[in-house]
């Protein structure tokens, strides 16, 4: 009797920490989109507000009343978000297959590498990589942000320590015996096992993608190639008066994506975390 009251109240203080930990994680977000319905002046006389205001059409006609174009920049971040997210994800995965999958003799030499160019800032690397895009002519294309995806390190380490207790060689070995290609035993065998860790990276691919602000800003001088991050960057750079109820604006616009991409991939995350605690 004594066990099950403990059990219960044990599992009433999950249930109130796990509340509260969703309530603290909710509330930014929240504030955000309410700041987004209020004038400048309300924020600046009131900082914090929970209730919706009516100002959000007023802002948003601000926010396209600029000098540039909201929706040329949500797009150019989807293209490069979307692009570079594939990318990573894709040609990651192959890595960490080829590192599990084939005895090679350079295999673990090539692994070594890969963990120290995962030490290595992307910001100390930016001169060389502008000064190559420039002499190509390049600057203001957005291949440039997509096609260095390619070459992502910390995803391909986290794609290998997935793949080595997950992958069953056993299965590869029979779809050789089949007759099956290694492209296609990749493709139709090996990716669909990765769903959860392919889902996690793609949140995170995705998510520093559209958020990035220092490369674009390095190599973009075009408004038409301008990303969403550049354009609320500088809705804080007007003379006379900031509109915060247009940046908040703004800031929702760019986050929506990324609750959406999320909401989208989670069911694949969670049933990663189900299938690892059933293999434990």
């Amino acid at each position: 009797m004594l066990k099950n009251k403990g059990n219960l109240v044990m599992k009433i203080v999950i249930y109130a920490v796990c509340i509260f930990l969703a309530i603290l994680s909710i509330i930014p977000f929240w504030l955000m989109i309410v700041n987004a319905t209020r004038s400048t002046t309300e924020i600046q006389q009131h900082a914090i507000s929970l209730i919706p205001s009516g100002y959000m059409m007023n802002n948003l006609k601000i926010l396209l009343g600029k000098s540039f174009n909201p929706t040329t920049g949500f797009i150019n971040s989807l293209l490069i978000s979307v692009g570079a997210t594939a990318l990573a994800v894709y040609f990651s995965s192959l890595t960490a297959y080829a590192q599990v999958a084939y005895n090679w003799r350079l295999r673990n030499a090539f692994f070594s590498f890969i963990m120290v160019i995962m030490m290595i800032p992307a910001q100390v690397t930016m001169i060389g990589f502008y000064q190559m895009v420039y002499k190509i002519h390049m600057t203001n294309n957005l291949a440039m942000l997509i096609l260095p995806a390619v070459a992502s390190p910390s995803m391909v380490f986290f794609m290998r320590q997935y793949l080595q207790p997950t992958l069953s060689m056993e299965i590869v070995q029979s779809a050789r015996i089949d007759g099956a290609k290694e492209f296609m035993i990749f493709n139709r065998i090996v990716l669909p096992i990765m769903k959860p860790a392919i889902a996690t990276q793609a949140i995170f691919s995705f998510v520093a993608s559209w958020n990035n602000l220092f490369t674009p800003l390095v190599l973009l001088t075009d408004q038409k190639r301008y990303t969403m991050p550049i354009m609320v960057s500088l809705l804080k750079g007007d003379i006379y008066k900031t509109e915060y109820g247009s940046v908040y604006m703004g800031l929702t616009l760019t986050v929506l994506p990324l609750i959406i991409v999320y909401l989208l991939l989670s069911k694949y995350i969670i049933a990663g975390v189900a299938l690892g605690g059933v293999k434990g």
